[in-house]
């Protein structure tokens, strides 16, 4: 018989796949099962045919590496197993990328003597990456191998974190004198200014540099190979739903990385070494590097059997044979030119490819939307502690703690049930769009709630009126030499806060002294407690922003793989990611940190040029976020309603193009409305159950 796996995997029509059967036909159409069913997850090594004979699978479907395919194995190669592998990556992925690297990259500044531009260059260097890698990857890659892609960028993004790590291991230990910053009135305090470069360390910034440059390449095909291998093998009913807990796995990822990240900094970074330090001191360097070490390990582990599965999982053709397109339909007919199996097989045709995808108004609202999305995304996450952090007077690991409480269930969740809603639903490509509109309308409305906000708590010599505003000498620390290098908060039994012991005033330290105790002459280490009862509803609201943000990223994907021909998913994914990144995920973190630093009120001080921010105005910094969420959310309405009032559907007809999404999302073909089963051609229903 002939062999059913060609070389290309897709169709230039249901006829030309129809063509390759020639087995023994089945007197009816059964109906498709759901996941998890023989027909949805055959066996690795056989299928069952209408007979109950079992029809031997095309040596090109095995799971195995090379020649080397055992029987024991196949198992493993169906739908379900795909979906595990792909969000174990994922998983790993997000909490390497957006856990890891966020949790310890102020650690990173302070072991190797880094400014905060530089590792701002080190966190870039992934998206870079990603930006330079998209168009090609997801190209070639569509029209190739797409689980070797997959594989190979796991182990690329393996190699590195193991490069991310190799500072620790090729620099001296980390020593600290401690009684040279205590930070206590006396009379022989000296600026603590040193020349940053002298100690080399910073030159360590492009080892970090190239570690997230691999892990941006690494991490290029997951998110556009592998949502397409699974679209491709799996029926599109259910597509969403597979889709979605891929995703989901990518975000509870970056919680993992936190919970962890944050345990593995309670550790001295010298492991086995003593130190004085404590996890509280700002001079402790908590053991970054152990996260990258087990990521890496665990990414080239997984990458094993990613790289072992087949081109098209047995019984996928099925499912080909029994789509229809949506596919956004171009009034020149120039979209046709995707029909041609040969096309995007060479370079000379990407050109082409990306006018056909920029001749889609649809494609590229969508994309916009998703830039819009992204930029909010990737603002709050970076800046939502420090947010919580300011307004409710919130340790540093507490507003990470209650941003991750909230992360997890709301953006997981939201984006789990975006997928299932689109399966249980039964929407069409317009329908999806209506609904990620109607999410974004819910979010705008809600993120009203950034008009709340808390009074900042007084702080002698910033906002407290009883001394002059800006200048943190007065008569309780004149004669005490205070430097503004060293920033380590105190509150007063008076309620008001103090850059540190020194400009308190606090000549002592007391570590028995009763912390309840407002004794005048006293101060606490740490900031005062806000008064402030705001959160609770805040954090309500929120949650609803976030909620909703991601309840339409599965289906904006959804839609963006049904207005483009089958030919093209991959690189319109490709295509897609590059506008995200670019409008949104770089920009969107550098657009809310001038939005937040336009606030500020205190600049640390370091060797006469200014620092981070250590106070800010709570009120400006509600307005503005404000501003800015209202600006992008209003944008990404708009954009997803242009793309719904765009999209030209094809004709009802199987025939109509050569790419197709499945007919009916029910458990039985022509049901809901999209073809009933008597318009399929008698060759497709009399050659479903053909042997393979």
């Amino acid at each position: 018989m002939p062999n059913l796996l060609n070389t290309d995997t897709s169709f230039s029509s249901k006829q030309e796949l129809l063509d390759l059967h020639d087995g023994p036909v089945s007197p009816g159409l059964d109906t498709p099962c759901p996941v998890g069913s023989r027909e949805d997850s055959p066996s690795a090594s056989s299928l069952s045919s209408p007979s109950g004979e079992l029809a031997q699978v095309d040596s090109e479907q095995l799971c195995g590496w090379g020649a080397l395919t055992p029987r024991a194995i196949q198992t493993f190669n169906t739908p379900r197993w795909v979906l595990f592998f792909l969000c174990v990556a994922s998983f790993l992925q997000g909490m390497i990328i957006n856990g890891f690297i966020n949790t310890v990259i102020t650690s990173i500044e302070r072991r190797f003597d880094l400014r905060s531009y530089q590792a701002g260059l080190i966190a870039s260097s992934y998206d870079i990456a990603a930006c330079l890698c998209l168009a090609f990857v997801s190209y070639f890659g569509g029209t190739g191998h797409k689980p070797r892609w997959l594989g190979w960028g796991v182990l690329i993004m393996a190699l590195g974190s193991l490069v991310f790590a190799l500072p620790h291991f090729t620099t001296p230990p980390y020593q600290v004198n401690l009684l040279e910053h205590t930070g206590l009135c006396s009379t022989n305090q000296t600026e603590p200014c040193q020349n940053m470069e002298a100690s080399g360390l910073s030159a360590y910034r492009y080892v970090f540099m190239l570690g997230q440059f691999l892990h941006g390449v690494g991490a290029t095909p997951l998110y556009t190979l592998g949502v397409t291998y699974l679209d491709e093998n799996v029926k599109s009913s259910y597509a969403p739903v597979y889709i979605g807990i891929f995703y989901t796995a990518a975000i509870v990822g970056p919680a993992a990385g936190y919970l962890l990240g944050g345990f593995f900094l309670n550790i001295y970074t010298e492991i086995g070494q003593a130190t004085d330090l404590t996890p509280e001191n700002p001079l402790w360097v908590g053991a970054w590097w152990i996260g990258f070490l087990a990521g890496g390990a665990a990414a080239l582990v997984i990458a094993l059997p990613i790289l072992g599965y087949p081109r098209q999982l047995p019984g996928s053709q099925r499912y080909v044979a029994m789509r229809v397109s949506e596919a956004h339909q171009l009034k020149d007919g120039s979209h046709t030119t995707a029909c041609d199996p040969q096309f995007g097989k060479t370079v000379k045709d990407m050109p082409r490819s990306v006018l056909l995808l920029l001749k889609n108004p649809t494609f590229i609202f969508l994309c916009l939307a998703g830039a819009t999305e992204a930029t909010l995304i990737a603002g709050m996450s970076t800046f939502g502690p420090k947010f919580l952090e300011s307004q409710f007077s919130l340790s540093a690991s507490e507003a990470a703690t209650w941003f991750g409480y909230m992360v997890v269930p709301a953006g997981g969740g939201g984006t789990f049930l975006g997928g299932y809603i689109v399966k249980k639903l039964n929407l069409r490509c317009r329908g999806i769009i209506r609904f990620c509109m109607l999410c974004a309308l819910v979010s705008l409305l809600t993120i009203f709630i950034f008009l709340i906000h808390c009074p900042n708590i007084p702080m002698a010599g910033v906002t407290a009126p009883s001394v002059l505003e800006g200048n943190l000498t007065v008569s309780c620390n004149a004669g005490c030499h205070c430097v503004k290098e060293l920033y380590n908060p105190v509150c007063g039994a008076d309620g008001v806060m103090y850059y540190s012991p020194c400009h308190a005033g606090c000549s002592t330290m007391n570590q028995t002294h009763s912390y309840n105790s407002k004794q005048e002459g006293l101060a606490i280490a740490g900031k005062c407690t806000s008064t402030c009862y705001h959160m609770p509803l805040f954090l309500t609201f929120l949650f609803i922003v976030i909620f909703f943000t991601f309840l339409c990223s599965i289906p904006a994907l959804t839609a963006t793989l049904r207005c483009v021909p089958d030919s093209q998913r991959s690189f319109g994914l490709g295509i897609q990611w590059i506008v995200v990144r670019t409008l949104g995920g770089i920009p969107g973190p550098i657009a809310f940190g001038s939005v937040i630093d336009i606030s500020c009120l205190l600049w640390q001080e370091q060797c006469g040029e200014h620092g981070s921010c250590y106070l800010y105005q709570n009120s400006a910094m509600s307005n503005y976020t404000l501003t800015a969420g209202i600006i992008y959310k209003v944008l990404g309405t708009v954009f997803f309603l242009l793309a719904s009032i765009l999209y030209q559907p094809p004709p009802e007809s199987p025939q109509s193009s050569c790419e197709s999404t499945d007919q009916g999302a029910g458990d039985s073909v022509g049901e809901s409305g999209d073809l009933p089963i008597k318009d399929l051609p008698p060759e497709i229903i009399a050659n479903v159950h053909a042997r393979l």
